[in-house]
């Protein structure tokens, strides 16, 4: 597998009528993300509202971005749980959807330890051949996994990355500095991805993008070619797009946003729900400062 470096996409789920999947928008959606130089693909995170998508669907999911990228971009499928039993379920159940990858988020709401988090890693990795990424995200699963835990798991050969979205500079900083070669730190935020690529990140799974794609691409690429003074024009310039995709809870923001650009309808699935009016006209005013609609 293609090392996993630059921008990659955390997909929305979209839905129609009743809050069916549809499949046909999810297609379109793929395929402009690979025509505006996307350089991986994330189906089935959080972002897309995976926690309320039945095991049917998300294997439709999964099936539809393998046979779009048709192995032009590395698909990497989120199967995390707070049960590891139930990860590895996932992961046998997407191998044979030709995932390249998977990103496993830490343990939500049973707040293991840092050695349970080395153990839920551990076994994971145990089970399959395939690259894990893991994801460190505390704001919504009230854990942190530290640096010197991610570190170790640095060491186990197929655990190759882990994406941070711990807002923890220095936490951050610490894995950078001391991760074995071949392992690589993902931003998780889009507004942090200019400070970590800078200081030796290789780049971002991003929720912008949904909206964005060339533009984040391009942002990505420049900062990992150390084009930095062209990266902080763009940073500067998508930077209100990064702080309005999260004016409410994730997707409901960048869903209004597509929802103006034409690309799906302004609808998620319960408890989440489409936006307030309020977030659908900042969504609308950020996106026609960006020259988008």
């Amino acid at each position: 597998m293609k090392e996993i470096k630059g921008c990659g996409t955390a997909l929305v789920t979209p839905f129609g009528k009743n809050s069916e999947v549809d499949y046909t928008a999810f297609r379109m959606l793929v395929r402009r993300q690979i025509a505006e130089g996307i350089h991986f693909l994330v189906p089935l995170g959080t972002t897309g509202e995976t926690p309320c998508l039945e095991d049917n669907e998300k294997l439709q999911l999964v099936e539809i971005t393998a046979e779009e990228s048709g192995g032009r971009v590395p698909v990497v499928v989120g199967v995390g749980s707070n049960n590891t039993k139930h990860v590895i379920h996932n992961m046998h159940l997407f191998s044979k959807m030709n995932a390249d990858g998977f990103l496993v988020v830490t343990p939500y709401y049973n707040k293991p330890t840092q050695q349970g988090m080395i153990n839920h890693f551990t076994a994971i990795a145990d089970s399959t051949d395939k690259p894990i990424i893991m994801y460190n995200v505390p704001a919504r699963t009230s854990v942190n996994m530290t640096a010197e835990t991610a570190l170790k798991l640095a060491e186990v050969k197929n655990i190759v990355a882990t994406k941070e979205a711990s807002s923890n500079y220095s936490q951050i900083s610490e894995i950078i500095r001391n991760a074995p070669e071949g392992f690589s730190v993902l931003s998780g935020n889009d507004d942090e991805t200019l400070s970590l690529i800078s200081t030796g990140a290789k780049g971002l799974i991003s929720v912008a993008s949904n909206i964005a794609p060339r533009m984040m691409s391009e942002f990505v690429d420049r900062l990992l070619n150390g084009e930095t003074e062209e990266a902080k024009t763009l940073h500067h310039k998508l930077m209100p797009l990064f702080k309005n995709c999260f004016v409410e809870s994730n997707p409901i923001p960048v869903k209004a946003g597509m929802y103006k650009i034409g690309l799906l309808e302004n609808i998620l699935r319960a408890p989440l729900y489409a936006s307030t009016e309020s977030t659908l006209k900042t969504m609308e005013s950020t996106l026609k400062e960006l020259n988008l609609i």
